[in-house]
């Protein structure tokens, strides 16, 4: 089982801030005490009885308990064979198997330093699993006594355990902030790994160019930068770097027909966005928003939602989803979502209680359809994903977390 450090959760620090002497000990005080509050806040009402039967636009839906019990699930992935990995962000790498999950998490889970929003987060499987049973998995890593930063691992899945496990790449977002660590992976058609790494709340560091923060990272399979990345070779610019300008990504995923890499992203009060990323862009973080900051001031006095040389986003939110998870569906159980998009959401306008995962239909580049799923469970989703079989496998951000399956009824 993975060793836990605990740090606690402080909201934003300057990006230069390297020691807490730098600020006074009751300014950290007051910070820490609202983020606990803040903390306790979020957490959804226990989950009921599960109704016999949702309601969609397009179906009837049964939804099935198929796990509880869980920590803070933060991510899963399916392997050959139909079993599933799941993470939760204490540290622990768990097995849904035939049925039910293994009480022994598997061995060899890196150390994580867990905070409110830091911890063990994604797992994805190499393109190559079935032959080599190499997994990634991103986590936030102490570094520098108490500070610390995104960092994802590499592993050989070997029965109950992982094998040869070792960092492969260790992001520059060193800091004393508990948040926005982003950490969502994904593998591209070009065998490429894709890293959405947050900003910490330090929002100077997104349009750093020699910063990892804010930015959606392009590797090898080694963790090592690709030469044909669009900043290789370009003085000032880490070359690991695929799009900047980038705040709180949670969310990864490639487009069924076009390939391209989608990105959402948490806006602070207001501003979601989905983005389509385009190699070498900016995605605006902070220099423009849809969003404000959480004492209702605009982000960098600014105000502006656009700028030249800028990307928009095709998709925004107000007031925001804290979107948490990203999928297409592609299979058949419900063919009427053929391509749409799916999205969780941990909370609505920041309201408790809120937590649905979005179905988002699109028209000539537009989102026309934003159905809210699952509102009647009033829980935090975390992940939302097909599965191989086409049904659709959820997540709740909860302690105690569950696993659901949703199936269309007859």
């Amino acid at each position: 089982m993975s060793k836990i450090q605990r740090i606690p959760l402080c909201r934003r620090l300057p990006a230069a801030v390297a020691s807490p002497a730098l600020a006074s000990l009751a300014a950290v005080a007051l910070v820490l005490a609202a983020g606990v509050a803040r903390a306790q806040n979020r957490a959804s009402p226990p989950l009921g009885e599960l109704p016999p039967l949702l309601f969609s636009a397009d179906y009837p839906i049964r939804v099935e308990q198929l796990a509880g019990g869980l920590q803070n699930p933060w991510s899963l992935a399916f392997l050959p064979g139909g079993s599933l990995l799941i993470t939760e962000r204490p540290g622990r790498l768990r097995v849904f198997r035939d049925g039910a999950l293994d009480p022994e998490p598997i061995a060899g889970v890196p150390e994580v330093r867990l905070t409110v929003l830091g911890g063990l987060l994604d797992v994805v499987l190499h393109p190559n699993f079935a032959e080599n049973r190499v997994l990634y998995l991103s986590y936030s890593k102490a570094v520098d006594g108490d500070l610390s930063t995104t960092a994802v691992a590499r592993a050989r899945l070997d029965g109950s355990a992982l094998a040869g496990v070792e960092d492969i790449f260790v992001a520059n977002t060193r800091s004393q902030s508990a948040t926005n660590f982003g950490g969502r992976m994904v593998f591209g058609r070009d065998g490429k790994l894709y890293l959405a790494v947050g900003e910490r709340q330090e929002q100077a560091r997104a349009q750093d160019p020699m910063d990892h923060g804010g930015k959606v990272l392009r590797l090898n399979d080694d963790g090592s930068a690709p030469t044909d990345n669009p900043f290789v070779g370009r003085d000032g610019f880490l070359p690991e770097i695929y799009t900047l300008g980038h705040r709180s990504p949670q969310g990864l995923a490639v487009h069924p027909e076009t390939g391209a890499i989608w990105e959402h992203e948490h806006g602070p009060l207001g501003g979601d966005e989905i983005n389509v990323l385009v190699a070498g862009a900016n995605y605006g973080w902070p220099l423009v928003s849809y969003g404000l900051d959480y004492d209702g001031t605009e982000i960098a006095e600014t105000g502006l939602t656009a700028r030249d040389g800028l990307e928009p986003p095709l998709v925004y939110w107000v007031p925001s989803i804290a979107p948490s998870g990203l999928a297409f569906y592609a299979g058949e159980p419900f063919a009427d979502w053929q391509g749409n998009a799916l999205v969780g959401s941990l909370m609505r306008g920041r309201v408790r209680g809120s937590g649905h995962f979005q179905r988002l239909s699109f028209e000539n580049g537009r989102a026309i359809t934003r159905e809210p799923i699952l509102l009647e469970l009033r829980q935090r989703i975390r992940d939302v994903r097909p599965g191989p079989d086409g049904l659709v496998y959820v997540l709740t951000d909860e302690n105690p977390g569950v696993l659901l399956r949703l199936s269309p009824a007859p």
